[in-house]
This record gives structure tokens, sequence and C-alpha cells, in this order.
């Protein structure tokens, strides 16, 4: 699963944001200054940061600056300066696009997974024959597509990004709250994962359970 780190100080268009990248189930951080940009690149690993140039505090292209001097993550300015010397301003500093606004969400999420695929971030998530393929939303077990339900997905899909880790019940229960839209217990969440069982599992082996604590996908 990417993630995304936005830089932007307008509510209205982080709230349409959030949706989008919701429903095509980035991961992602906001930070509404260039201060807490700053703090949030020193403290995490994102796949892409989508900055906009202005902020209270500085601007867009001092962040980018500071991200390319620091490591490899690229970068997408999202702003309102439609001006050519700042277009070639960002691409001078490194920047992988430059969009203006007003923008199409779906042109942006087709720039963003452009990008992502240039600097190597894949959008498949595999565990032995199982295939989740993360802007489609489809899963595979051995190219046949499996159908899951919304929550069954988004079970799986919580699961797979985190190979190799435990997820607690307690974890997965809090991430699937709002997908559900009402409460699900702890017994559901055992009735779902039977579910997904069935219809991903030849052999019983992709899911383990830790007894007690939560699951476990891959070794």
């Amino acid at each position: 699963m990417s993630k995304i780190l936005l830089v932007e100080d307008n509510d209205t268009i982080i709230l349409g944001l959030k949706y989008l990248f919701d429903e095509e189930k980035f991961e992602y951080d906001i930070a509404m200054t260039k201060k807490d940009a700053i703090v949030k690149i020193k403290e995490n690993k994102y796949d892409i940061a989508i900055l906009d140039v202005f902020l209270p505090d500085g601007d867009g292209f001092e962040i980018c600056k500071y991200i390319k001097e620091n490591g490899k993550t690229p970068v997408i300015f999202l702003t309102a300066r439609d001006e050519e010397k700042d277009v070639v301003l960002g691409f001078d500093l490194g920047a992988d696009d430059y969009i203006i606004k007003p923008f199409r969400n779906r042109e942006l999420v087709s720039r963003i997974n452009r990008v992502l695929k240039q600097n190597g971030k894949s959008n498949v998530i595999e565990c032995k024959n199982i295939k989740i393929d993360t802007i489609s939303g489809r899963v595979y077990n051995n190219d046949n597509e499996v159908i899951l339900t919304k929550l069954e997905y988004t079970i799986l899909l919580n699961l797979f990004s985190n190979k190799g880790i435990l997820v607690t019940r307690e974890k997965l229960l809090n991430d699937i709250w709002d997908i559900a839209g009402n409460f699900v217990n702890d017994n559901t969440l055992t009735v779902y994962i039977k579910r997904i069982r069935e219809k991903i599992e030849d052999k019983g082996d992709i899911i383990k359970t830790i007894r007690g604590i939560g699951y476990r996908v891959g070794d």
C-alpha cells in the first residue's frame, strides 16, 4: 500500500483528497504547514509527497528542496501557481510532476500511479498464490479473480499490507469500523476471516492465526 504525504492548508481540498485517497486505498499523512511537513518527513517514510506551494510559514518549493537533499521520495506539486517560472522552478528542484488547481480527481490518481510506477513502487501485493492489485481493487488466486465483499477486501488488504507482521484483532476491528458503517464485534470478525479463508486458501496456510492475539500473513 502506497503512503502519501499531503502538504495542503485548504480544508476543503484536504477533505476531498482524503475521500479520494480512502477510495484508492492509499495511506496518507497530512501537513498544513512547512514546519509540520518537515517533522513528518524526518519521522516517516513516504512513497510520494504531494505539495501545495502557498503555505502559512513558507512554501512547497522549500519542502521539495529538503526532500530531494535528504532522499529520493518523488514529489508532485499540486498548486494554483501556474506561471511558467513557478512550473520551471518546481521541475528544476526535482519534482516529478506539476499539476495546476483546479484539478480532476481521476487525472490526479493516474498521475500519482504513474510517478509511483516510474519510481519502482508496485501496486501489486503478493503472498504465495494470492495477488492483490491495489489500483483496480481486484484479488487473484493463481490468476483467477476472487470475488470479495468490500469489508472482506478491506480486511485482506490490511493483512497483506502488513505482510510478515502480526496484526492484532483490535487493530483490524478499529480499521474496519468506518468501512462497515456499524459496529463489528469480535465474533463477526472471526466469521469474516473464515469466509476470506474459504475464498483464497487452497491449503489453509495463507492467513495464520496467532491464538488470542490476531493474524499474520506470510512468514
